[in-house]
């Protein structure tokens, strides 16, 4: 399949991909992935791997756009975990099971001499 990457045409097969990536250890996964074989690979790895290029030159949407039509799964972005919007002392109440999750000011040692 042609695909241009960094304003480059490739040639690539998804055999030439798994071909490229064998043996290369995969980097943690902090944004969108690809799975090539049985491991997760940062898209810009896999970039850089199969066009000999710098990350710097192309995004991680062309590479995505390349290994979705070569028939790769693709994974987006983890969802962040929401954020609460309670204290920890609201959380230990409503861990004891108190109905009251009033929120009092912290004393600290020796504030009141």
């Amino acid at each position: 399949m042609r695909c241009v990457i960094a304003r480059f045409p490739f040639d690539l097969t998804k055999s030439g991909v798994l071909e490229s990536m064998k043996g290369v250890k995969p980097e943690p996964v902090t944004g969108e992935s690809v799975i090539i074989g049985r491991r997760h690979y940062p898209l810009k790895q896999v970039g850089q791997v199969i066009t000999r290029q710098d990350r710097r030159d192309f995004s991680a949407g062309e590479v995505l756009r390349a290994m979705s039509q070569l028939g790769f799964t693709c994974r987006a972005v983890p969802a962040a975990a929401p954020a609460h919007g309670e204290s920890a002392l609201q959380r230990a109440s409503a861990m004891l099971g108190s109905e009251t999750t009033r929120e009092f000011p912290m004393v600290a040692a020796g504030a009141d001499r």
